[in-house]
Parts: structure tokens; sequence; C-alpha cells
């Protein structure tokens, strides 16, 4: 798969099939990843990556909670400005349309949305997931590190056949993953990330993307 391929095939995946994904294949992919560019190489990332029991374990706890009616955790970041702004607003919007309207839930059905939503917690069925931390004492650019990392991450795993869900959902529930990771109180949880491969008998739409008129501004001199 050649990179261009990698970067057009992937999508964040919400149905993944139940078979393992060999710890060697993550290993690669995670040491390849490692070469991901950052400001004076300081590799602001941390990284923890869980299977089997203790990746049932976290789901367990973030299903319970939600069971419960518990409260979400007190943000330790803001996910998106209080008053997103035009266009971004609208593609917000666009995208929530359209995850919906593809599992045939009205706007109006909130509870609907929120069970849909709940899929998260249970890493929509993934047999791996890694959750990426950073040190609080970080700026800015060294989160941008941490994304242009992640999406490093999301590309090679599309090399070796699988796909992944970026999920900052479970910064939400950042307590209970805390509780089995045990991470120093230095780190904040920026994200999860679910892995494995396909369940193809999901039927999970793709957002579009904007036209490069939108985001693009060629300064060429012609």
């Amino acid at each position: 798969m050649d990179v261009y391929e990698a970067v057009t095939s992937r999508r964040a995946v919400r149905g993944f099939a139940d078979r393992p994904v060999p710890r060697e294949t993550l290993e690669r992919v995670l040491s390849a990843a490692a070469w991901s560019p950052s400001g004076s190489n300081i590799q602001p990332w941390h990284v923890y990556v869980l299977t089997g029991g203790p990746l049932a374990e976290v789901k367990k706890r973030a299903c319970e909670r939600l069971t419960a009616g518990d409260p979400w955790d007190e943000p330790e970041y803001e996910q998106y400005p209080p008053a997103l702004k035009s266009p971004y607003r609208e593609r917000r919007s666009a995208f929530g349309e359209q995850r919906y309207g593809a599992l045939g839930i009205p706007r109006e059905d909130l509870e609907a949305r929120q069970r849909a939503a709940s899929a998260n917690w249970n890493c929509f069925g993934a047999p791996a997931a890694l959750f990426c931390y950073i040190d609080r004492d970080m700026g800015s650019p060294q989160w941008a590190d941490a994304g242009m990392f992640l999406q490093t991450v999301m590309l090679l795993l599309r090399a070796e056949g699988l796909h992944s869900c970026p999920q900052m959902a479970w910064a939400k529930f950042h307590r209970s993953v805390a509780e089995v990771l045990s991470p120093p109180d230095e780190l904040i949880l920026f994200c999860g990330m679910s892995i494995g491969y396909e369940d193809v008998t999901v039927d999970d739409a793709r957002t579009q993307r904007a036209s490069l008129d939108e985001t693009v501004t060629f300064v060429d001199g012609r």
C-alpha cells in the first residue's frame, strides 16, 4: 500500500471484527511511528497499548459508569472552543447529521444519539486500543506533535491492513482509564484509539472533506 492509498483509505472505523491484532504488528507500527516529527525532537507522547484483560477492564469500568448515569470527568483540556465559529460549526454539524443519519437516527432523538455515542467506550468492539497521554507542562506546539505522531500511527496501521478510530471521547472518562493504567500525575489523557480489523458488515458512511479552495491558498505569482 503506497502512502496516498494509506491516507485516502484511512477513516474512523466504528465497527471492528473479533480478530486479535498480533503484538508484533503493533510493535512494528509504533517503532516506525517513533520517527514522527516533533519540535527539537522532544517526542512528547506517552502511549499505553491495551489488549485482552486490561482493555476489557477499561471498557467495563466506562460502561458501568454509563449505565449508572455517572457524569463525565472534569475536563483536563478544552476539546472545542465554547463558541465554535463558521465554517467549523457547520462542518461539525454536517458530521453529526451524516454520522447519525447513516444510523437512521433523527436529529431530535437525543437518547438514540447517546446510545450510539456510548459505543465509543466499548472501542466499537476493537480488540486493541492505545491511550495517548501528554505532559501537563506541554504547550500547543507539543500537542500538535502528538497529533502528527497519532496520524503516523494510523497510516502505518493501514499499511498493515488494519483500521483505527481516534477518540477524544476517552478523555471524558480519564479517571476510569487511570484506575487501570496508573499513569504519572503529570500526564493528561489526550485521546484513545481503537485498533483492529474492520467489520465490513457494519455500514458506516465516510465523512466528506472540504474542497481545496476552502482550505488552501496557493501563492505562486501567477
